[in-house]
């Protein structure tokens, strides 16, 4: 089973495609590092502000991998400081 996690997110302030990059690629890597899952930003690549990122999880647990998506959208929620979380979404395929 696969499972992602969708986080459109709001990058205020930022004044370039390379200010952008700069403030979501450690995020990225972060959440990599931390949670052991799969991240790539995915949409609004030509967009100054705003940022969809999608990581990716597989498993044979619906369950553990609901939960441990929702522990990386609270995580980024309550700890990402360089912008707004405005949606985040888990499908399970």
């Amino acid at each position: 089973m696969l499972a992602t996690l969708t986080i459109h997110l709001h990058i205020p302030g930022c004044a370039s495609l390379k200010d952008k990059r700069g403030r979501i690629k450690p995020l990225i890597s972060r959440l990599h590092r931390e949670f052991n899952v799969s991240v790539a930003e995915m949409d609004l690549h030509d967009q100054w502000d705003e940022a969809v990122i999608v990581c990716a999880m597989v498993g044979n647990d619906h369950a553990f991998l609901q939960s441990a998506l929702g522990n990386v959208a609270k995580w980024v929620t309550a700890n990402w400081t360089d912008g707004d979380v405005w949606d985040a979404k888990i499908e399970l395929i």
